[in-house]
């Protein structure tokens, strides 16, 4: 049975309770309360550069940054190779892609590739917001089929570390939403697949109507029954 998983910072109270780091009080003392606030709903691990949390995907992860504070604003690492090569994760990549998201609504994928250019992606929303969607289609997994699905925003900081062997995609929760992302091999459309949207076999329950999508991810063949 497919693996389902909340939103993380539900899209009905992005703004109450759910670890957005909205300030208008610049000071440093706000700003360390603020920060505080998402320590206390585990969004950021004290004393860590990073924290990977284990989702139920088998390899992925949330991963957490741990802002630093003063009155300028706040600082925080979005990669370190040698935090990744402890957790026994991809640390090459080759091409760093952003995708602008005029309305929101719109959803981008599933897309992956096969073998021998299948792909790592690191995956952060760095304006606005948007719904993050993984796929296992590891044939061997005890998740195979499995998906999970996080929000992904520019005030919770939070970025999805996507192995080789899943589908990925995202739908747009503000108009202008922004992804950023890193992949580990260069992008090769003679080996690249996809997964509708919409598949029954996913029953994927996207937070938004859909405002727009591609002629091409809305035509990905149905998975078999």
């Amino acid at each position: 049975m497919p693996v389902r998983q909340k939103l993380i910072g539900p899209v009905q109270n992005r703004t109450a309770g759910s670890g957005r780091l909205a300030v208008t009080d610049t000071s440093a003392a706000a700003l360390k309360a603020a920060v505080r606030r998402l320590q206390s709903v585990h969004l950021v691990a004290p004393g860590n550069d990073v924290r990977f949390a284990p989702i139920p995907l088998a390899g992925s992860y949330l991963i957490h940054l741990d802002p630093h504070v003063d009155r300028r604003g706040i600082f925080a690492r979005a990669y370190c190779a040698r935090e990744f090569a402890t957790q026994g994760l991809e640390i090459n990549y080759v091409q760093s892609n952003i995708s602008h998201n005029v309305h929101a609504g719109i959803i981008r994928g599933l897309h992956y590739q096969r073998e021998p250019h299948a792909e790592v992606k690191l995956v952060r929303c760095i304006k606005g917001a948007i719904y993050d969607v993984i796929v296992d289609l590891r044939e061997t997994s005890e998740t195979y089929l499995g998906w999970f699905g996080a929000e992904l925003s520019e005030d919770n900081g939070l970025m999805m570390y996507v192995p080789s062997g899943f589908a990925h995609g995202y739908q747009a929760l503000t108009d202008g939403a922004t992804a950023f992302y890193m992949v580990s091999h260069f992008y090769a459309p003679k080996v690249e697949g996809g997964l509708r949207y919409n598949d029954p076999r996913l029953s994927i329950p996207w937070p938004l109507e859909v405002s727009d999508i591609s002629d091409k991810d809305a035509t990905w063949p149905l998975l078999p029954d």
